[in-house]
C-alpha cells in the first residue's frame, strides 16, 4: 500500500518529538492543504492467475478496508444497515463487453448480506431491463434473490424533481423503492461530456437524460446530482475499471477499450471522477490523443458539482490510496 499525504504528515510530525525543527521546517510540516477525501484504487492481479471472482472480492475487501481505514464487515456496517434496501446502480449501455461486471455486483451482494441483509433488500438497477439483460443481469422480481429490473418496469414519478438548471422525473427504484444506494459506474471516455463515471451515472435515474448534454453537461450533470430526493441516498461511489476506454465512449470500442484491472472507491464521488478523469487523460497522452479540452469536451461539470458541494475536485486535497 502506498504512503497516503496524512500518513507522511503522521509519521514525520512523530520523528520531531524530541528533535529540533526550524522554523522554515515546521512551515513545510503544516503548510500542506488538509485532505478532505480519499480514493482508493484496488488492483486485481492478472485475470488469467485464477478465479476472476476470487480477485474482484479480495480487491474489493481490500478497497474498503483502505477506504473506511477498519475491517471490511465493519466497514458495510458504516455504509448501509440491515434495515436498508440497497439499489445498486450499475452502467449497462455499452452492453455485455463494457458493463459493470457480474463479479463486482456479486462480490458486493455477498457482502451485504454477511451484516445481515436479506437477498430481496437488494435491487440491481438500471435505465432498461433489456440493458441489464444485455450486461449478463437475469431480470429477477422473487425477493429469495437479489432483485434486478430497469426503470422501465419500476416506473417514473409523477411529481417533477428540479435543482437549478435539472428538471427530471426520478426513477421510483429511487424515490419509492431504495433507502441507500451504492453507485457503481464503469471508467470511461464521453464523446459529449468528456467522461462518464460516478456522476454522470445518475442519467440512468432520470427520464429525459437527452436534455442535459449540452455545453459538455455543465451545469446539468452536478444539478441532477443535487437533486435532494437523490443526493440524500447515495452511501458509496465504487468505478469498475477492470476494463476502462479513453476514447469513443459511451459505446465500447475496442481500440480504445484497456485492462486496467482497477475498482476506484469513493464517498466523495467528485473527488473520484476527477481522480477518474487523470487517469483517462493519462491513457490519452499515452497514445497521442489530444487533451479532453483540446478534443472541445473538457469535462467541467466536475468542477461545478464541486462548487455546488457535492465534493472536492481539488487534488491536493484528494488522498489517493493504492493497494
Amino acid at each position: 500500500m502506498s504512503i497516503s499525504r496524512r500518513d507522511f504528515i503522521k509519521d514525520h510530525a512523530a520523528l520531531a518529538v524530541g528533535a529540533t525543527l526550524t522554523p522554515l521546517a515546521l512551515q513545510d510540516l503544516f503548510a500542506a492543504p488538509a485532505l478532505t477525501a480519499r480514493v482508493v484504487q484496488a488492483n486485481l492481479p492478472s485475470a488469467k492467475s485464477g478465479a476472476e471472482a476470487d480477485h474482484v472480492l479480495r480487491a474489493l475487501d481490500r478497497g474498503m478496508e483502505a477506504l473506511l481505514q477498519m475491517p471490511g464487515k465493519e466497514a458495510w456496517a458504516e455504509i448501509v444497515s440491515p434495515r436498508d434496501i440497497v439499489g445498486l446502480k450499475v452502467s449497462c449501455l455499452a452492453g455485455k463487453y463494457f458493463s459493470t461486471h457480474s463479479s463486482l455486483v456479486q462480490a458486493i451482494i455477498t457482502r451485504l448480506v454477511s451484516i445481515g441483509l436479506k437477498p430481496g433488500q437488494i435491487i440491481i438497477w438500471d435505465r432498461l431491463n433489456m440493458d441489464l439483460q444485455g450486461a449478463g443481469f437475469t431480470l429477477n422480481q422473487n425477493p429469495q434473490q437479489a432483485l434486478c429490473y430497469g426503470n422501465d418496469a419500476a416506473g417514473y414519478s409523477q411529481a417533477l424533481y428540479e435543482y437549478q438548471s435539472a428538471c427530471s422525473r426520478l426513477s421510483r427504484i429511487v424515490t419509492d423503492h431504495c433507502t441507500a444506494i451504492i453507485n457503481l459506474p464503469v471508467l470511461k471516455d464521453h464523446g459529449i461530456v468528456g467522461i462518464s463515471a460516478g456522476l454522470k451515472n445518475f442519467f440512468g435515474a432520470i427520464d429525459n437524460p437527452n436534455k442535459y448534454h449540452d455545453s459538455c453537461g455543465d451545469p446539468y450533470v452536478a444539478d441532477v446530482n443535487m437533486i435532494p430526493a437523490l443526493r440524500s441516498k447515495v452511501r458509496l461511489t465504487i468505478c469498475d475499471a477492470i476494463t476502462a476506454q479513453y476514447e469513443g465512449g459511451p459505446p465500447f470500442m475496442r481500440q480504445w477499450n484497456w485492462p486496467m484491472r482497477s475498482l476506484l472507491l469513493a464517498k466523495d464521488m467528485v473527488a473520484l471522477d476527477r481522480i477518474c478523469w487523470t487517469i483517462i487523460e493519462n491513457k490519452r497522452s499515452e497514445n497521442n490523443l489530444p487533451t479532453l479540452r483540446d478534443a472541445g469536451r473538457y469535462p467541467s461539470y466536475i468542477h461545478t458539482a464541486a462548487l455546488r458541494g457535492l465534493g472536492t475536485d481539488d487534488l491536493q486535497k484528494i488522498e489517493v490510496i493504492d493497494v
